[in-house]
């Protein structure tokens, strides 16, 4: 392994060994992580490579503790016990989407505990494919506003935002002001997406961070919109965006629509940190069993 950080795979030091103990210990048949990335090797290797460089977006140290191979990778994911995961895959710039999402229906073709996932971007023809690929089986889409940089009010994504509301797909976006704010990051602005399709089957992922509240506000309003635990909660993410701690009792009013996620493999810890953060939120083991099986298992059909 090249990694900047050494993952102990015999459950000493960063504690893989104790993700298996995490879940058989709440009775579950595993995980579903909503929130995981696979991508053609190429934009992988940049992608590790912007966060070596702690570049704009990513604004501090960030080690990559799960650099591995794609086959080693998946062998560890499924070492976990995760039972169903996704291929995160966002473009930057116009006419990378459709490229992307070719790539990720190949890999979800040859991975079939892969959800296979696809993406989007304001541009020409966008409404289009995507309607392609929720035709082809798409399951669940990434957009993601701070890396690319887009208004999602746009209004060449409005047909977009449409049809996935009528498919009642789901939709990972990274719409908080985290770790980096962007130029429309931030609640108002999907706020804005959801007055007008307020049936979108949306996931804020990170929780929203920082701005945990008002997403909160935003998932009690829209009975659709769900949270995924991505990175929040962390060590790591509590330095510097720490979650608000009298808003926790917040999380079991929408405990039906909180989603495990853990940005495997681009985290700078062990993943049994990010499942027992959730531990440590002390709201009970029933919460625990629908964010890390249940609620996922419900949303994509998983058995």
């Amino acid at each position: 392994m090249s990694g900047l950080v050494a993952v102990d795979r015999d459950g000493d030091g960063d504690g893989d060994g104790r993700v298996g103990e995490f879940w058989r210990g709440l009775g579950l048949p595993g995980l579903i992580d909503v929130h995981t990335h696979f991508m053609p090797e190429r934009v992988m290797a940049k992608v590790w490579a912007y966060f070596d460089a702690a570049g704009p977006l990513v604004g501090r140290h960030w080690p990559i503790a799960y650099r591995l191979e794609e086959d080693e990778r998946l062998a560890v994911l499924r070492g976990f016990g995760v039972r169903a995961f996704t291929s995160m895959i966002y473009p930057h710039k116009p006419g990378m989407a459709r490229w992307l999402n070719g790539w990720a229906a190949d890999f979800a073709a040859r991975t079939p505990d892969c959800l296979r996932t696809a993406t989007f971007f304001p541009e020409d023809g966008v409404a289009a494919y995507v309607a392609e690929e929720l035709a082809g089986g798409a399951r669940v889409f990434k957009a993601h506003v701070q890396v690319g940089g887009y208004d999602p009010t746009d209004p060449v994504l409005d047909p977009v935002w449409g049809v996935l509301a009528e498919a009642g797909v789901p939709i990972v976006v990274h719409c908080g002001s985290g770790p980096v704010p962007g130029k429309h990051t931030g609640p108002e602005p999907i706020a804005r997406v959801l007055a007008r399709h307020p049936r979108l089957r949306l996931v804020v992922a990170h929780m929203g961070m920082p701005e945990y509240v008002d997403f909160l506000e935003l998932a009690a309003r829209y009975p659709r919109v769900c949270l995924d635990t991505t990175m929040a909660f962390t060590d790591f993410v509590e330095q510097a965006a720490p979650f608000p701690r009298a808003e926790r009792g917040r999380l079991l009013d929408v405990g039906d629509r909180v989603l495990f996620g853990s940005d495997f493999p681009n985290i700078p810890y062990g993943y049994a940190h990010a499942l027992e953060v959730l531990a440590r939120l002390e709201l009970g083991e029933a919460w625990l069993r629908a964010v890390c099986y249940g609620n996922g298992a419900r949303l994509f059909g998983v058995g």
